[in-house]
């Protein structure tokens, strides 16, 4: 299992490695908007992953294309739906309104 930190409740959680951040974020009860299914092409997902980032998968293009398009990005940057869990742990920050904060 993959232990998750959400920020800013401090939440922790075990995920299985493999699954997305989105999912793992549902999962452990919290709330992050996704209106495309998990494809994307929406952008509302978008998270900072401040730990870990060497755990799981690299951004691929589609992930790439969306975040050029985002306001407000960074180098820690990354679409919840397109990040697949790895055995390390990591830390996310959920942003603002769409996380329900």
């Amino acid at each position: 299992m993959t232990t998750l930190t959400i920020n800013p409740s401090g939440k922790v959680f075990e995920a299985a490695p493999g699954s997305t951040l989105l999912q793992a974020i549902l999962d452990a009860g919290e709330q992050l908007v996704s209106k495309c299914s998990g494809e994307a092409k929406c952008g509302a997902c978008h998270v900072f992953v401040t730990e870990g980032r060497k755990g799981i998968n690299r951004i691929g293009p589609l992930e790439n294309s969306k975040l050029d398009t985002l306001v407000g990005i960074g180098s820690k940057s990354r679409l919840a739906c397109q990040v697949q869990l790895g055995t390390e742990p990591v830390t996310v920050e959920l942003l603002g309104a769409l996380s329900g904060f």
